[in-house]
């Protein structure tokens, strides 16, 4: 591991006399290109100094040890070569974590779909549940939503909805989502009843951008038809609706949100393209099985991941067994203790399989 920081230290300091060269400031591309490569490799070297300096401290604390005849002082020291100790082992632990192998999506906007499982309109009324429970989310962390496509049913609920949140580090947080997520409560359309079970599904993909997949319009049949809605919503006397197939794949995507046929097809494109990109990740990742164990959860959409229980205000996510009694904040969008832990514990797994 410290071979490889001392070569990271050395291509640092080449890139940022690189940076700072005005022949490399004059190509515009070359020098953003340079500067992102340098600003990922910071925090490594920032730490990996830390590193360095604290072990110092340790050389420092031992000969201070070894040669004074003080008591005071060698106390003082004893103290500082524990306290300098105990620093390394975390700042150690820091360096393996920063040198695991990024996500190359991590830093992408995220296209999340929902849709109501088992259990009908309840299961549709709590798709709706969660679409607030994510746009919360995003709320608190600043990020944008927007509505790609929906299916409403009659009584506020979603059959199926697809948005995109819009935020540096978006997928990082939320590509643990993935899965199918169960509800348990007397039915919102039910006064009096038993409680039941309900199931929602989640599918969280990266934004693919038009470098990442390779779209062959020919390939793409586009139909236009009449949007429609539920109840009172406005039903348009124009064609704006889009329908895209993608035939050499059988994905049908929908899209009807829009009045302009022009933005419903954008949103239509966007969907595909990041299914696209999902299909062929989910290739690469089935040829890396030790990788793929590694991951918690971003994988297999049928694993049942978290259970939202109404009568004990708990929530459990199944993959970490963590369970909190406050439904109503993570509700609220409070999803931080239950993302920050399912990252930790990811990490743990990967310093593991990387040992072996």
């Amino acid at each position: 591991m410290f071979d490889k920081l001392e070569e990271l230290e050395n291509k640092y300091l080449s890139l940022s006399q690189s940076v700072s060269d005005p022949s490399v400031i004059a190509d515009t591309n070359r020098w953003r290109g340079l500067m992102k490569e340098h600003n990922d490799l910071t925090p490594i070297i920032e730490k990996h100094r830390e590193y360095k300096k604290t072990k110092q401290d340790i050389e420092d604390a031992k000969e201070m040890l070894n040669e004074s005849g003080d008591e005071e002082l060698r106390q003082m020291a004893k103290e500082e070569l524990k306290s300098a100790q105990e620093r390394l082992d975390d700042i150690s632990q820091e360096l393996k974590l920063l040198l695991l192998p990024k996500d190359p999506n991590d830093e992408k906007n995220v296209i999340v779909e929902i849709r109501g499982g088992a259990g009908g309109d309840e299961a549709a009324l709590f798709a709706g549940t969660l679409f607030r429970m994510y746009a919360r989310y995003a709320e608190r962390s600043r990020w944008k939503t927007e509505i790609l496509s929906a299916n409403e049913n009659e009584i506020g609920g979603f059959k199926e909805i697809v948005f995109i949140i819009q935020g540096r580090g978006a997928y990082s947080r939320l590509k643990y989502e993935s899965g199918v997520h169960r509800v348990q409560r007397v039915p919102v359309t039910e006064s009096i009843g038993r409680i039941h079970t309900s199931t929602v599904t989640v599918a969280v993909l990266p934004e693919a951008e038009d470098v990442d997949v390779e779209l062959n319009m020919n390939d793409v049949r586009v139909d236009v038809f009449r949007s429609s809605g539920n109840g009172g919503q406005s039903v348009n006397t124009t064609d704006s609706a889009v329908r895209i197939t993608h035939m050499p794949s059988g994905i049908v995507i929908s899209c009807q949100d829009e009045k302009s046929q022009l933005k419903n097809k954008d949103k239509a494109l966007k969907i595909l393209r990041a299914k696209l990109y999902d299909l062929e990740q989910e290739k690469q990742h089935s040829q890396l099985s030790a990788e793929r164990r590694s991951q918690v959860g971003t994988g297999d959409r049928s694993e049942r991941i978290r259970t939202y229980n109404y009568p004990q205000s708990r929530v459990t996510d199944h993959r970490i067994g963590l369970t909190l009694h406050r439904l109503d904040a993570v509700l609220d969008g409070d999803l931080n203790e239950i993302m920050d832990t399912l990252i930790t514990y990811d990490q743990t797994e990967k310093l593991g399989g990387s040992a072996e």
